[in-house]
């Protein structure tokens, strides 16, 4: 694919560079394990040029029309609909995607850019009261500067752009490192896209890198004054640690334990549908999926029956064949700890259901339920297509399962009771919550975050505004003051 030969490359101030480092990064595809292209790594020197050049060119950029700043993002729409099957089969080949999760993914990357459009508009600034007399209080809101992007592989190139079109949109510079897992979806074709669509250089840097080479470079830097990390939380907590003792504010959005609930009243064939697309939509990979399904244990051998039948017609293989539903995980050594994480659990006691194989990358579905409270499936990102049912006896048991873990991010209700699911929504732990439908779901204007170990802050939306710019208070005093001395 000419993606993968054209785009191997650093991008910075501008220009398509290889990188200086020792080593390659080397991009297979996760299904056949065909070489899609190998990418020498950015050094600490070449993520500081990245950085620079963010720097200087940022001023003009934040003081560029707004309505002329939204222009870019209206072009790069029209972009990613004109070139939609190339983007498609780039996100099939590089992360194992099928259609309909490529489909999904461009989807909701289109509306982040329309919001994008809107956000460049909705930075404004506050005329304040104050107590003393003849003076004004003016509160200007302003681009921070220069943004820090990581992104994760799962949905790399609408992550990646979730983040950086609202920091562009918003008058700021960016400096993306994109998983380097997926380094041609979530940061060169980001860059491609909105090269083409006009943003002016240097605005936009990626550099395709690991830890192993750069340290903490990224992180400590001195130019960012914001890290977005979106990721597991066991390395948020690390970027929270660094950026902290850098005082960079970090918006950081982490891994999840999601419950679905079905209550007693629930409609069973509806929720049996939401559950299943809930925790194998794209293999299990999402932070949002339905770990554990906790079902009213007078509707449980009814919903059992039909979810193990439904999961049983899934299709698993080749992400290329518009009939699979399950593809590949993104490497085999995902598909080793979800296999692992299975096996100890079986060991201590769970009673399998259904019990899928693994080959490579791939694996097939597994079912598992009458977990033992201290089953490491029960307390972990599982990150693959397993599901745990959990029977309890009432919505308070349900409850307290739902919150006994230290994630916090998604979740569903299931009942024919709205008044009743939002009560019990209300009651969990989580940032974000469904009623009747499914754990996964993302809208560019509501807030988008978790509680506990899933993170800090939010975005979407207002959240974007306040994750991307900084306020300044300038105060006028007409006439003159008085002072005491």
């Amino acid at each position: 694919m000419p993606y993968f030969t054209d785009l191997a490359y650093q991008h910075i101030d501008g220009e398509w560079v290889p990188g200086t480092g020792s080593w390659d990064i080397i991009d297979f595809n996760p299904y056949n394990g065909e070489k899609l292209c190998s990418i020498t790594v950015a050094t600490r020197d070449e993520v500081d040029q990245a950085y620079r050049a963010a720097e200087r060119h940022q001023p003009a950029w934040a003081a560029t029309n707004p309505y002329t700043r939204r222009l870019v993002f209206e072009r790069a729409i029209r972009l990613i609909e004109d070139r939609e099957q190339e983007l498609t089969e780039a996100i099939i080949a590089e992360l194992g995607g099928t259609r309909l999760k490529a489909a999904f993914e461009l989807h909701l990357a289109k509306e982040f850019l329309r919001e994008s459009m809107q956000l460049a508009l909705r930075a404004k600034g506050q005329i304040v009261p104050s107590p003393v007399d003849g003076k004004e209080n003016r509160v200007y809101r302003l681009p921070v500067g220069v943004v820090g992007v990581i992104s994760p592989f799962n949905f790399p190139f609408l992550l990646s752009l979730k983040s950086v079109a609202p920091a562009l949109a918003l008058g700021n510079a960016v400096v993306l490192k994109p998983h380097q897992n997926t380094p041609i979806c979530g940061g060169s074709l980001v860059a491609r896209i909105l090269e083409d669509a006009g943003l002016p250089k240097g605005l936009l840097n990626v550099v395709i890198t690991d830890i192993a080479e750069i340290g903490d470079a990224l992180l400590e830097h001195p130019v960012p004054k914001v890290i977005s990390f979106t990721g597991s939380d066991t390395v948020g907590r690390h970027v929270a640690t660094v950026a902290a003792s850098h005082f960079k504010h970090a918006v950081l959005e982490l891994g999840g334990n999601s419950a679905l609930i079905v209550l007693d009243d629930a409609d069973v064939d509806y929720a049996v549908d939401a559950a299943v697309f809930s925790r194998f939509v794209h293999q299990g990979q999402v932070c949002m999926a339905a770990n554990r399904v906790i079902v009213d244990r007078s509707v449980e051998k009814e919903f059992t029956e039909k979810f193990v039948a439904k999961i049983k017609t899934l299709k698993v293989g080749d992400p290329q064949d518009p009939q699979t539903h399950i593809g590949p995980l993104i490497n085999s050594s995902q598909a080793d700890r979800v296999t692992s994480v299975v096996q100890q659990s079986i060991d201590a006691g769970a009673t399998v259901l259904l019990r899928g194989e693994t080959n490579g990358s791939l694996v097939s579905p597994t079912v598992l339920t009458d977990l033992p409270a201290d089953a490491p499936a029960l307390r972990t990102e599982i990150f693959g297509p397993v599901a745990l049912i959990i029977p309890v006896d009432g919505e308070d048991e349900a409850v307290r399962v739902a919150n006994d873990t230290p994630y916090g991010l998604s979740g569903a209700v299931h009942t024919a009771d709205v008044d009743r699911g939002v009560a019990v929504a209300h009651r969990i732990e989580t940032g974000m919550i469904h009623i009747n439908d499914s754990t996964v779901a993302d809208e560019p204007i509501v807030p988008f975050g978790g509680e506990k170990q899933s993170g800090l802050g939010r975005l979407n939306g207002e959240h974007f505004v306040e994750s991307f710019t900084t306020t300044k208070w300038i105060a006028i005093q007409h006439g003159r003051s008085g002072f005491p001395f």
